[in-house]
């Protein structure tokens, strides 16, 4: 198999890369310029169309060609696309929309948004279904936690059952998830997901011992795992890059959701009695009946079908998530020059070949070290202690069983209150900046709330002040280390045209760029300071946009 450094020279000295396409391509294992390249800038305008009429010769398109001629035309320079011959008004203004009214968006996307975000209150609901469940399931197994000459033993036991189903994930759903969406697409992938989060859930009520139980959240581990590896990716190639990251953000909004809606449950079925446990574990199942059988109301991913080579499906599934048809035909025509791009660096490869390559790649490896870090980071800042031990950490702060549900109760509260904000603040902050500012903050809360249980049991403050670090800890990660991992993760990958960058080059630029601007805008308060980018993206006749605004500020002056 050629490299993926051959196969690029190749293409840069104007080889055929076998379906019809001569190209040159810009080697993103070795971009230490950090230039970003759209792959459809500086092609001569007859070139660009003979290409696009092979495309839709290839395809079997025809029928769309002056769509596509368009459509190409537009994707080759978006910020100047009024001065596109032959597009309608309709078209101009829905092109128009797509930065000063980008949320204007068809109702098939906002219905794959609304059954990903169900998705991912299952996958909040499913975490703290045991938090009020740890109150009451290890006296009913012989296991308790508080007393007994087995007691380590036992919070070792309880420990296992809680961490089941991220054992799941991380040793079967996670690695599913590839031949999964290979074979059956992102919908069908959390459609058989939604089933590990039906069946093992209601049996989970059913148990009579401890590894029955530990087994059931096992399996539901399965159906966790599968469907957050989709479910974000599946959100991001369904949406437009304008509001993607707010929209793709939603997993974390609607978890946040889920988490809140079971401690809602813990709640309400406390006082049932001593079946209290079974229901709250069993409760999760009800958000996912929705998403079972709704997730085939959604179209499929576009970009899957065309990895798969059935374009005409990719078309119709876009013209369901785009306002025009236009629209439509410039993202099918776009996306097949990243698929082209994708093809050229990394090449055909089979599930062995791609996992060595997160390692061997340079472009990839960056990805997969950006990302990894991004998500151990969330795994380990200690959200997970209190989404499934909140209750049991306020009980052991001299709370009752009720009034540790209630605090319990205020922590998802807040965790999805403040969840809020990340919708608009993710695509106009950005990923990096957002974890910056919050990582700090979520330091010293939790911190704070350690220490503050060294306040005496008898004082009245002392489960009240453990109570309120806890929710200004909740208050910090859910616009910044909850929902930026999962958006981040899912953009990082898929197109070849990001994080191109060398780790060097990106040390280099934070430290001789970013920290100076940093402290002469806010130390010394001087406000004509300017942060060189990090990113040059070449457009049209070798010109450099430094930013997207550029775009939309082009585009108001012209409305």
């Amino acid at each position: 198999m050629a490299t993926a450094t051959s196969k690029v020279h190749d293409l840069k000295e104007g080889s055929i890369d076998g379906s019809g396409y001569e190209e040159e391509k810009v080697d993103l294992s070795n971009n230490i310029n950090a230039r970003i390249r759209n792959p459809l800038s500086g092609i001569p305008h007859d070139k660009l169309m003979t290409q696009v009429d092979t495309f839709a010769q290839e395809q079997d398109m025809t029928d769309i060609l002056p769509l596509l001629r368009k459509g190409a035309l537009v994707a080759q320079d978006p910020a100047n696309f009024e001065s596109v011959k032959g597009l309608e008004s309709y078209e101009l203004e829905a092109l128009r929309n797509e930065t000063l009214h980008k949320w204007r968006q068809p109702r098939a996307l906002y219905l794959t948004v609304i059954l990903c975000s169900i998705g991912a209150a299952v996958q909040g609901w499913d975490q703290t279904g045991s938090n009020g469940a740890n109150l009451s399931f290890p006296n009913e197994f012989g296991i308790p936690t508080d007393s007994g000459p087995n007691q380590d033993r036992n919070n070792w036991l309880v420990g296992l059952v809680n961490s089941a189903p991220f054992i799941g994930s991380a040793f079967c759903g996670c690695w599913l998830s590839d031949p999964l969406n290979f074979y059956l697409g992102r919908r069908g992938t959390i459609f058989i997901a939604a089933i590990f989060c039906i069946i093992p859930v209601i049996g989970s009520a059913f148990t009579q011992n401890w590894p029955q139980l530990f087994i059931c959240r096992i399996l539901l581990g399965i159906g966790m795992g599968a469907k957050a590896s989709t479910v974000p990716i599946y959100a991001a190639e369904n949406t437009p890059a304008s509001i993607r990251g707010g929209l793709v953000m939603c997993w974390q909004l609607w978890t946040a959701f889920g988490i809140f809606l079971g401690f809602c449950a813990n709640l309400v079925l406390f006082r049932v009695g001593r079946i209290a446990w079974r229901l709250q574990l069993a409760s999760a199942f009800l958000p996912a009946i929705p998403l079972l059988f709704g997730i085939y109301l959604c179209p499929e991913s576009p970009r899957w079908y065309m990895k798969k080579g059935r374009y005409h499906d990719a078309y119709r599934s876009l013209c369901r998530l785009r306002n025009t048809p236009l629209q439509a035909a410039r993202d099918l025509y776009y996306i097949n020059a990243i698929l082209r791009e994708e093809a050229a660096i990394i090449g055909k490869t089979n599930y062995l070949e791609r996992f060595i390559q997160l390692f061997t790649i340079p472009r990839v490896r960056r990805a997969t070290l950006a990302s990894f870090t991004v998500m151990i980071a969330q795994q380990m800042c200690g959200i997970n202690i209190i989404a499934f031990y909140s209750s049991t950490v306020f009980s052991q702060a001299g709370g009752s069983n009720e009034t540790s549900l209630l605090a319990s109760f205020g922590f998802g509260l807040v965790n999805f209150v403040f969840a809020w904000p990340a919708v608009r603040t993710i695509d106009t902050y950005g990923r990096r900046t957002l974890l910056l500012f919050t990582f700090p903050q979520m330091a010293w809360t939790l911190l704070a709330a350690g220490f503050a249980f060294y306040i005496p049991d008898s004082s009245r403050a002392h489960l009240g002040i453990i109570a309120l670090f806890i929710f200004l800890f909740a208050a910090f990660y859910s616009p910044g280390e909850g929902p930026v991992p999962f958006a981040y993760s899912a953009e990082v990958f898929p197109l070849s045209h990001r994080v191109a960058v060398p780790v060097r080059t990106h040390m280099s630029y934070q430290l001789k760029k970013t920290l100076p601007f940093w402290i002469k805008r806010y130390v010394f308060m001087d406000k004509t300071a300017k942060l060189e980018p990090l990113y040059r993206f070449d457009h049209v006749q070798g010109e450099d946009v430094t930013s997207s605004e550029k775009e939309e500020t082009t585009l108001k002056e012209k409305v």
